[in-house]
């Protein structure tokens, strides 16, 4: 007994506490279980209600506080409406906390209730209930599995489900009860193949859809999303639960918005991620079609929060000549630099070879440069790899990178300064070198046309340069950033090709398929649709296949997953292996990884690794492993890391006439059937490694009896829970069956860890070709190396997520914001926030000039307080003062826009209403108009306010889509600027947090300046009538006019023009009313317009300064 297993023995495992933590809850059900079989099929179902009901009792009082803090907002002072959404906000958590202790109390019966419902379902062909409202809405929707016979309802046991018929045959069994209380408490239960992961999720999925607030059940594809929802689907409605599916309804429809609504909701991890980006892009509240992350079960947990968590879900749309690039261009000179480099690694490798191969030290140390050179020149040529295979020499290559490795790095320019361009393949990087630059170069008038300039020196030597103005300075300055810019994107380009041509390969990262590059996701060979590579990678790839290269894009919205499912109130997961990723999955989500025990003991026999020197003979012994296998009558399912290699095997049992089927990136629409038929008797499939998930491979007594399912893996995968995957495709349910993985020194896992050791174990041993090395030492081995692959890969997303922290925490707050605005409710808390903000910074301005400009600009008044104030009184009880005057202002600017807004509004709604819905308001800040849409019931109601809050929303909404469109193009190039800093010995990540600080609070800045602004000068322009002095005084300014020169009358007549087109807005205005005579419209224009505007300002009118005077007392007065 080793030293683990004695304290395990000792102390207990994890997995064991676990269970003893959990064993009380199955008690508990299997203890109320006889007592719910008993009830009669009525009784049941309003056990259900009963459930319900008392979940809402638990938490009447506090939800009844809501609505009273609720309806008191709109009689609240602006300022002090903050305290009672603090209020809310706190009351809803405490809601949330209530309902989950009563969940925690009825779970034991709600779980007995599943579990009953799906033994009544089995036992039964036909249930017969009394019909309520619901059932009778399923029968109207046509579903198969419910019909209505007078006051009764018929539920059947068989229904369709992804296409197929199926009939209910399923009862939960204890470990699944374990599996349910896991998920519940908001954890991962892992869970063997085969264990009904999806039985399983309908016990926590019912007791928390009771709540009514919405479950969500995520998928890692909509077939499966489709699928599951049409196959659990009754077992909840029976109960009363409305269940649907995103993936069914198009975006931003009325179908999807109600699909969110219900009680459980199926759908994708994307399709869920795209619509909270949609909802933080709609303009009106109708538009919204989730509501608040409360609930979510993630199926695949590993795939979708590991695999998938890093890539970002972007909307994006077009940019400003974003068709105008160089990839086209700059590739035939990428070719031929490709094609130089290619034929250099081929001449260092026949130096290699043959300088190795001689006695002498010299030639051999020189040899092993050569091979270095060729290494680094490309390391994924063939030829080089099956020359590494061989015994020492790649002991020999990394002896000679270490010494050109020495002191930093040293003496690399010396190793690599032969070749164009040099490769790591660790830290996928492509460089130029000065050769590289040469060749491309050419003949070219500028030798620095590939060359980055130095910016920071230039712009220090155009500093010290005497005699030069500051426009000069200001000109050359431009012109040096402006061809840094050029060259940067150049260089860029060029990088980018680079990458594509010598490190991205057809059928294994890509497929090529109806004009478009289409990216293979490593982990499942399914094909990534809508994905692209991001930094111009996927053009760089679409460029060399030849394909159209698609338009740059610029981002308007973006979230990465894993973002995404943290939003969530609680949060679970299930899959077959996430075990080896549970610290990941701790560090990141804090969600702990529960192993659930398998309701039979796992049959399967897992066999060591079986190590060869090279590829060709790997695939040989896989070849003839599936022909022995298949003339024992046993499927066999092949594992493979690419569709190259699927491919390639596919082409081998072809020679050798054996049947077989595969699954692949350019076939997985076959991928359902295929899996169907894998365990059928001497059948071949060559799946990716984890593909096929979510579907069972069903053995038939005749294979069971054979030896059951035979899993070969042609090569380890650098995550042990991508091979755990494919090896438990096999021993389902206690279903016999082996695994056995084949493994080459030539293997990329292999070439970067531990091919070295063990080539040396089997010179030392003397291995021939085509002879195996086999042995559990090995298997560790290789188990250790992808261990440190996984931390590698943990610590890559660990750094990308905390880069995309920074932009998740702006992102929460542009996007309450724009809630708050889109919603109205918290609109006035955010603007009053704005004001507050602008009276600070302007009391922070250093001259009191400046600060009364400021007030002036922003706020649109004159400042409060004197110099003598400014200079001699507190900042902070000037700004409360400044405050207080904008408050007041603020306040009878909007009290006067409905002043003058509501009789129109009246008089239209009383004669109109019934025609139409929205009215469209002209507001103007003095510099632009803006054409506020309001909806006519709501603002004849409310007196027109809901005019001005109409406004405040539409401004606020604009100005912060604008804002942070702008701002996310800004961090795009934050980000791979900062990179650069590591040349520096600095922390990119450090720079862009602070950078980035920077950024985002000059973008909040500008935004509360320019919304304040706006708001401060909101107004609807209006001319009042003229008093009989006013018009003595318009007829003699007329009379002088008339004496005027020509050009003072020219500038008359087009003003008159310029009048006419306001006049003509304000018509398209009145159509609204409904009048079609242009006769009764023109007598009956002035009663019922709410605007007219004119270009000139009455003496009368308010001054357009946004003081709140009229023009004559104002900026007027003399005039």
């Amino acid at each position: 007994m080793g030293f683990n297993e004695f304290i395990s023995k000792l102390f207990g495992n994890k997995a064991t506490r676990d269970m003893k933590e959990i064993q009380p809850w199955v008690n508990k059900v299997k203890a109320v279980y006889p007592e719910i079989a008993k009830l009669s099929h009525d009784e049941l179902r309003a056990k259900t209600e009963e459930l319900k009901k008392r979940i809402k009792d638990s938490a009447v009082e506090e939800n009844k506080k809501i609505e009273e803090l609720k309806a008191s907002i709109e009689s609240t002072e602006l300022e002090k409406r903050e305290a009672i959404f603090a209020q809310i906000d706190k009351l809803e958590k405490e809601v949330l906390d209530k309902y989950e202790v009563v969940l925690n109390e009825i779970l034991p019966e709600a779980f007995a209730i599943v579990k009953d419902t799906a033994r009544r379902l089995s036992e039964n062909e036909e249930i017969e209930v009394t019909a309520t409202e619901f059932d009778r809405e399923l029968a109207a929707q046509g579903r198969d599995f419910v019909r209505i016979e007078g006051d009764k309802a018929i539920w059947k046991n068989h229904w369709k489900a992804g296409g197929n018929e199926m009939s209910w045959n399923m009862v939960h069994y204890d470990v699944q009860l374990f599996g349910g209380v896991v998920l519940h408490q908001g954890k991962i239960a892992e869970m063997a193949t085969g264990e009904g992961k999806t039985l399983v999720a309908t016990l926590p999925v019912f007791l928390n859809a009771l709540t009514g607030n919405g479950v969500h059940v995520v998928t890692v594809n909509d077939y499966l999303a489709k699928r599951d929802s049409e196959w659990m689907g009754p077992l909840y409605m029976f109960h009363g639960l409305r269940v649907d599916c995103i993936d069914k309804h198009q975006p931003n429809s009325a179908a999807r918005r109600r699909a969110y609504m219900a009680d459980i909701t199926f759908g994708t991890n994307n399709e869920f991620g795209f619509d909270y980006l949609r909802d933080n892009m709609a303009i009106s509240p109708k538009d919204l079609v989730q509501r608040k992350h409360n609930y979510a079960i993630v199926d695949e947990v590993d795939s979708v929060l590991i695999d998938d968590a890093r890539t970002p879900l972007i909307i994006s749309g077009p940019v400003p000549k974003g068709d105008q690039q160089l990839f086209e261009v700059l590739r035939p000179l990428v070719e031929r630099l490709v094609e130089a480099q290619r034929k250099l690694a081929t001449q260092y490798l026949a130096d290699a070879k043959r300088l190795i191969a001689s006695d002498k030290k010299e030639d051999v140390e020189a040899g092993f440069l050569s091979l270095f050179r060729s290494h680094k020149a490309l390391p994924k040529n063939k030829p080089l790899i099956k020359f590494l295979s061989e015994p020492g020499i790649k002991a020999g290559m990394l002896k000679t990178e270490e010494i050109y490795m020495e002191a930093n790095n040293k003496r690399m320019p010396e190793a690599v300064e032969p070749l164009y361009f040099v490769i790591d393949e660790k830290l996928k990087s492509v460089d130029l070198t000065d050769k590289g630059v040469d060749l491309i170069t050419g003949n070219s008038q500028d030798p620095t046309l590939f060359v980055l300039p130095d910016i920071a020196a230039q712009l220090s030597e155009l500093e010290n340069q005497k005699g030069l103005s500051d426009e000069e300075k200001l000109a050359k300055k431009d012109e040096l950033l402006t061809n840094y810019a050029i060259k940067s994107e150049r260089v860029h380009t060029i990088n980018q090709l680079l990458k594509a041509y010598t490190m991205f390969e057809k059928d294994t990262d890509y497929v090529v398929m109806d004009g478009q590059v289409k990216i293979v996701d490593e982990q499942t060979g399914r094909i990534m649709d809508g994905r692209r590579w991001s930094d111009g990678l996927h053009q760089a790839v679409e460029a060399k296949e030849g394909v159209k290269v698609e338009a740059a894009t610029q981002t308007f919205a973006t979230i990465t997953l894993q973002n995404y499912f943290r939003m969530y109130h609680k949060l679970s997961g299930m899959t077959g292996t996430a075990e080896t990723e549970a610290g990941e999955f701790w560090d990141i989500y804090k969600l702990d990884v529960v192993v659930i025990p398998t309701n039979r003991p796992i049959a399967r026999i897992d066999m060591n690794d079986r190590v060869y020197k090279t590829k060709r003979e790997k695939y040989k012994a896989v070849i003839e492993e599936v022909e022995k296998m298949v003339q024992a009558g046993r499927p066999v399912l092949v594992g493979t890391t690419s569709v190259e290699i699927s491919e390639m095997l596919s082409k081998m049992l072809t020679l050798r006439k054996i049947p077989h089927n595969v699954l692949n990136a350019k076939l997985h629409q076959k991928e359902a059937e295929i899996v169907a038929k894998a365990g059928q008797s001497s059948t071949v499939t060559i799946a990716t490694n984890m593909a096929g998930r979510g579907t069972d491979i069903k053995l038939s007594p005749e294979v069971k009896a054979a030896g059951g399912l035979a899993i070969i893996g042609t090569e380890r995968h650098e995550s042990r829970r991508v091979d755990r995957q494919l090896r438990g495709r096999a021993g389902r349910q206690g279903d016999p069956g082996s695994s056995v993985f084949f493994v080459s020194l030539e293997d990329d896992l292999m070439r970067l860890f531990s091919s070295d050791r063990i080539a040396s174990v089997m010179d030392k041993l003397g291995f021939k070709e085509g002879e195996m090395i086999e042995h559990s030492m090995i298997s560790k081995s290789i188990e250790r190396a992808q261990k440190k692959v996984e931390e590698n890969n943990f610590g890559i997303r660990k750094r990308l997520l905390e880069y995309d922290d920074v932009m998740n925490k702006q992102r929460t707050v542009v996007y309450t914001k724009r809630r708050h605005a889109l919603m109205g409710e918290r609109i006035g808390m955010d603007i009053v926030n704005m004001i507050v903000d602008r009276c600070y910074n302007a009391l922070e301005q250093p001259t009191y000039e400046d600060a009364k400009m400021e007030i002036l600009q922003t706020l649109a008044m004159e400042a409060p307080f004197t110099e003598e104030d400014f200079r001699n009184r507190r900042k902070d009880e000037l700004a409360e003062k400044t405050f207080e005057e904008a408050m007041a202002l603020f306040k009878r600017k909007t009290e006067r826009m409905a002043q003058i807004a509501n009789p129109v509004i009246k008089q239209v709604y009383e004669n109109q209403g019934h025609m139409y819905e929205n009215i469209m308001i002209p507001i103007t800040d003095g510099k632009r108009m803006y054409n506020v849409s309001c909806n006519l019931k709501e603002a004849y109601e409310t007196e027109s306010k809901a005019i001005t809050k109409a406004f405040q929303k539409s401004i606020v909404l604009h100005t912060i889509d604008e804002a942070w469109k702008e701002h996310l193009r800004e961090m795009d190039e934050l980000r791979h600027s900062v990179q650069n800093a590591s040349y520096e010995n600095k922390d990119p990540l450090l720079i862009y947090k602070l950078e980035s600080y920077n950024l985002f609070k000059n973008m909040v800045d500008m935004m509360n300046r320019k919304t304040a602004a706006v708001l401060m000068r909101g107004q609807i322009p209006v001319r009042e009538e003229p008093t009989e002095e006013e018009k003595q005084a318009m007829a003699a300014r007329q009379a002088a006019m008339e004496e005027a020169a020509r050009q003072r009358i020219a500038i008359q007549r087009a003003e008159a023009e310029r009048h006419q087109d306001m006049s003509k807005y304000r018509t398209e205005k009145t159509d609204i009313s409904g009048n079609n005579n242009p006769e009764e419209r023109a007598q009956q224009q002035p009663r019922q317009e709410p605007v007219r505007a004119e270009k000139r300002v009455g003496r009368n009118d308010p001054c357009p300064c946004g003081s709140g005077k009229k023009y004559k007392n104002c900026h007027g007065q003399g005039l």
